[in-house]
């Protein structure tokens, strides 16, 4: 019995999902305001002091548009606001509120709980090794063609 391998582009977005739907699951019994996946990603692409429109659309990969929307979003529920960029006369800042900085340390500690709980699932070395990883460095991707010919 031949099975399909999957990809590991494929893998690494199944693995992106347990985390969020875990991480959602938890933000929603803890009573914090409904947000999407995109704007878990924005919101953790934060700086603590601040970050522009422009750099979190960079850190998440969308269009300034995209990231306009989600803020408007997250400003409504309370979550973020805008201020003056000290460094630019031009540019604001999105920071957390008070109760943003609450939602936050509240997804921290999902996101640690949830780590635990794949411990627990697969095993301590495999989640450090998948840790580390992750966290080297890949370099930029390539820029041509990446496929070689079969191996003789």
């Amino acid at each position: 019995m031949t099975g399909t391998r999957r990809d590991l582009p494929q893998l690494l977005g199944e693995a992106r999902r347990w985390f969020e739907e875990g991480l959602l699951a938890a933000l929603a019994a803890d009573g914090v305001a409904a947000v999407t996946p995109p704007q878990i990603q924005l919101f953790a692409a934060l700086d603590e002091d601040g970050t522009t429109v422009a750099e979190l659309a960079r850190r998440t990969g969308v269009t300034r548009q995209t990231v306009h929307q989600s803020v408007h979003t997250l400003v409504a529920a309370g979550l973020l606001e805008q201020v003056p960029d000290p460094s630019s006369v031009r540019q604001r800042l999105i920071v957390r509120t008070a109760d943003g900085r609450r939602a936050h340390e509240r997804a921290r500690r999902a996101v640690d709980g949830l780590e635990r709980r794949l411990a627990d699932r697969i095993g301590a070395e495999a989640v450090a090794a998948l840790r580390s990883a992750l966290e080297a460095p890949w370099g930029e991707p390539p820029a041509g063609p990446v496929s070689r010919p079969p191996r003789r």
